[in-house]
């Protein structure tokens, strides 16, 4: 804002700003007065429980153990049966066929090389398993 100083009587050119002023200032109230009371809120989902029990008793989890056999090929557990090398794949593909969630947990002894890991891993992607996890052992404690 300049201000004009002296004797000329002429027209001013500067615009006057106060009533765009006074104009932003009731609107800043007025929005300030009504933004509170439009209602927010957020959508959640709260987990229900499930309508089948047995379906929470099943064991889902598929647990493919390698042990290994001092110097030996390894062998194979699938949830506490023992299965050979051969039948990794096809028993894998027997179980993922009708199953929604297919994860599955490869777990190795302490000895075993990495190899058969991979192994076991690769047979489980080939088996149509989405999700592998390796399983490693609680460290006691005192060791």
């Amino acid at each position: 804002m300049a201000m004009s100083v002296g004797g000329s009587g002429g027209r001013m050119s500067e615009m006057n700003v106060t009533p765009m002023i006074d104009i932003l200032l009731v609107l800043l109230i007025i929005f300030m007065v009504i933004v509170p009371v439009i209602p927010k809120g957020l959508e959640a989902l709260v987990p229900q429980p499930p309508k089948k029990l047995i379906d929470v008793l099943t064991p889902r989890a598929i647990v493919v153990q390698v042990f290994d056999q001092s110097g030996a090929a390894p062998t194979y557990r699938i949830n506490d049966v023992d299965v050979t090398y051969a039948e990794l794949l096809p028993k894998l593909t027997e179980i993922y066929a009708n199953r929604a969630e297919r994860v599955m947990f490869v777990k190795g002894s302490d000895h075993v090389d990495f190899a058969y890991i991979a192994d076991v891993i690769d047979i489980g992607r080939a088996a149509n398993a989405d999700h592998i996890g390796l399983m490693t052992p609680r460290i006691q404690a005192g060791q």
